[in-house]
């Protein structure tokens, strides 16, 4: 499925009730606050979160990329809801340093609104 294409018919309803991550310019949830491994991260437009899992989004197409910490095979993902570019999910870390970021997803954090879902007690 290309970035282009409309998915927004594909974009599910999942956290009810827990602090999430959501997309900017869409709403679609992304990912849970719990989700959250670090903030000290540089993405593309500034700062980046690392963060264990993510929902609502589609792969683009692996490349490897030059980041600040080196070589990583990377692929952008994208909203499912309105194909904003969020971040990359990284494949594979060449340094042995960085291992601990493959499988995980660096969100950039002016793609992101937090909501957290508080409840008032009145």
């Amino acid at each position: 499925m290309s970035p282009s294409s409309d998915t927004r018919s594909k974009v599910i309803t999942t956290f009810r009730d827990q602090p999430t991550f959501s997309c900017a310019q869409c709403a679609a949830v992304i990912a849970l606050q719990d989700e959250l491994i670090s903030k000290a991260f540089s993405g593309r437009d500034g700062r980046g979160y690392l963060m264990h899992s993510a929902v609502n989004l589609k792969m683009g197409r692996r490349e490897e990329r030059p980041l600040l910490t080196g070589v990583h095979t990377v692929a952008d993902v994208y909203c499912m809801g309105c194909n904003d570019r969020m971040g990359w999910y990284y494949h594979k870390a060449s340094d042995h340093s960085q291992k601990y970021k493959e499988g995980k997803y660096l969100l950039e954090r002016e793609k992101l609104v937090k909501e957290n879902n508080w409840k008032l007690d009145g």
